[in-house]
């Protein structure tokens, strides 16, 4: 089971919040969030409420000062935990919207669709098996993207809008 503990000010001062599941809006909870401490587990957590805009993916650690590490403007505004998979991983990848263009299936991490599969671009995809990040550069650089097992007929519905996505990694431990 995932904890995770919000705090309202940087380096973990001001008000708290425990959360151990999906949280989609944290204003009920606090007015701001600028730090948090990860005590097991992985989480993402977005910049907007619903789980939109920018995420980053955290795992068991400290995190004192969130626009100083990742640049995020307004503080933690929801977040998702991400449960622990044992298994396979498989996801198919489309170079279009809604399933179309080229596609390849994935049951590993791929540094960079364009030299993998001569793919541009990943405008949409299917994950089958496991959880998976998506990242904006090749390398696993750049914004990334929490996807769960489901489809995901583009990344508009999902507040990432002229995003392209070059590598995916595998959430492959429990993150402990």
């Amino acid at each position: 089971m995932g904890k995770i503990i919000f705090y309202e000010d940087r380096n973990f001062q001001g008000r708290s919040y425990e959360c151990m599941s999906d949280c989609s809006d944290m204003s009920s909870y606090m007015s701001r969030c600028h730090s948090c401490r990860v005590e097991n587990g992985c989480f993402m957590v977005y910049e907007r409420p619903n789980f939109m805009g920018n995420q980053f993916f955290l795992r068991r650690g400290e995190y004192s000062d969130y626009q100083r590490m990742m640049g995020m403007s307004d503080g933690i505004r929801s977040c998702r935990m991400i449960p622990m998979h044992r298994g396979n991983f498989r996801m198919r990848i489309y170079e279009r919207e809604n399933f179309g263009g080229q596609m390849h299936e994935m049951m590993d991490d791929c540094d960079s669709i364009q030299e993998r599969y001569h793919m541009s671009d990943c405008q949409s995809c299917n994950v089958m098996d496991g959880h998976w990040l998506m990242f904006e550069h090749p390398h696993f650089r750049g914004r990334m993207m929490y996807m769960r097992p489901g489809e995901c007929r583009g990344f508009r519905e999902m507040g990432m809008s002229g995003m392209r996505f070059m590598s995916m990694r595998r959430i492959m431990d429990s993150c402990n």
